[in-house]
Protein backbone atom coordinates (compact mmCIF):
# COMPACT_ATOMS: atom_id res chain seq x y z
CA UNK A 1 0.00 0.00 0.00
CA UNK A 2 1.02 3.56 -0.82
CA UNK A 3 0.99 6.22 1.10
CA UNK A 4 -1.78 8.17 -1.42
CA UNK A 5 -4.23 4.85 -0.30
CA UNK A 6 -3.25 4.44 3.43
CA UNK A 7 -4.68 8.26 3.15
CA UNK A 8 -7.49 7.34 1.19
CA UNK A 9 -8.39 4.30 3.13
CA UNK A 10 -8.09 6.21 6.72
CA UNK A 11 -9.70 9.14 4.99
CA UNK A 12 -12.44 9.46 7.88
CA UNK A 13 -9.81 9.91 10.42
CA UNK A 14 -7.87 12.77 8.60
CA UNK A 15 -7.82 16.00 10.16
CA UNK A 16 -9.62 18.74 7.28
CA UNK A 17 -6.92 20.76 5.48
CA UNK A 18 -4.11 18.46 6.53
CA UNK A 19 -2.30 15.70 4.58
CA UNK A 20 -2.00 13.20 6.52
CA UNK A 21 0.43 10.45 5.68
CA UNK A 22 3.93 11.86 3.72
CA UNK A 23 6.17 8.85 3.88
CA UNK A 24 5.84 6.37 1.22
CA UNK A 25 7.76 3.36 2.75
CA UNK A 26 6.23 -0.16 2.24
CA UNK A 27 7.12 -0.95 5.95
CA UNK A 28 6.12 2.28 7.53
CA UNK A 29 2.99 2.18 5.85
CA UNK A 30 2.09 -1.71 6.70
CA UNK A 31 3.33 -0.93 10.29
CA UNK A 32 0.93 2.03 10.32
CA UNK A 33 -2.07 0.03 8.66
CA UNK A 34 -1.61 -2.11 11.07
CA UNK A 35 -2.11 0.26 14.31
CA UNK A 36 -4.42 2.10 12.72
CA UNK A 37 -6.96 -0.96 13.10
CA UNK A 38 -6.83 -0.14 17.20
CA UNK A 39 -6.04 3.42 17.24
CA UNK A 40 -9.48 4.26 14.70
CA UNK A 41 -11.31 2.46 17.54
CA UNK A 42 -10.26 5.49 20.36
CA UNK A 43 -13.36 7.70 20.32
CA UNK A 44 -12.95 10.80 18.57
CA UNK A 45 -9.32 9.68 17.36
CA UNK A 46 -8.10 11.85 14.32
CA UNK A 47 -4.49 12.37 12.77
CA UNK A 48 -3.10 15.33 10.64
CA UNK A 49 0.44 14.53 9.64
CA UNK A 50 2.96 11.68 9.53
CA UNK A 51 6.10 13.11 8.05
CA UNK A 52 9.47 12.85 8.38
CA UNK A 53 11.04 16.18 9.64
CA UNK A 54 14.92 16.64 10.08
CA UNK A 55 15.11 12.80 9.12
CA UNK A 56 13.27 11.95 12.19
CA UNK A 57 9.43 10.85 12.29
CA UNK A 58 6.34 13.13 13.50
CA UNK A 59 3.50 11.35 14.50
CA UNK A 60 0.40 14.48 14.76
CA UNK A 61 -2.95 13.17 15.94
CA UNK A 62 -5.39 13.79 18.60
CA UNK A 63 -4.18 10.89 21.09
CA UNK A 64 -4.20 12.58 24.45
CA UNK A 65 -1.12 9.42 25.02
CA UNK A 66 2.36 11.20 24.58
CA UNK A 67 3.95 8.21 25.50
CA UNK A 68 1.73 5.96 22.17
CA UNK A 69 2.79 8.68 20.02
CA UNK A 70 6.68 8.49 20.69
CA UNK A 71 6.65 4.78 20.41
CA UNK A 72 4.78 5.56 16.96
CA UNK A 73 7.59 7.58 15.99
CA UNK A 74 10.57 5.09 17.67
CA UNK A 75 8.79 2.67 15.39
CA UNK A 76 8.78 4.33 12.16
CA UNK A 77 11.97 5.54 12.73
CA UNK A 78 13.67 2.27 13.31
CA UNK A 79 12.06 1.16 10.11
CA UNK A 80 13.40 4.16 8.27
CA UNK A 81 16.80 3.96 9.16
CA UNK A 82 17.38 0.34 10.24
CA UNK A 83 16.47 -0.99 6.69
Amino acid sequence: MTSDEFNNKYKNYLEERHYGLAIDKESVVDFLDNIFKDLIEIPDFKYSQIKLKFGYARFYSTLLSTELSSLIENKINSLIHDE
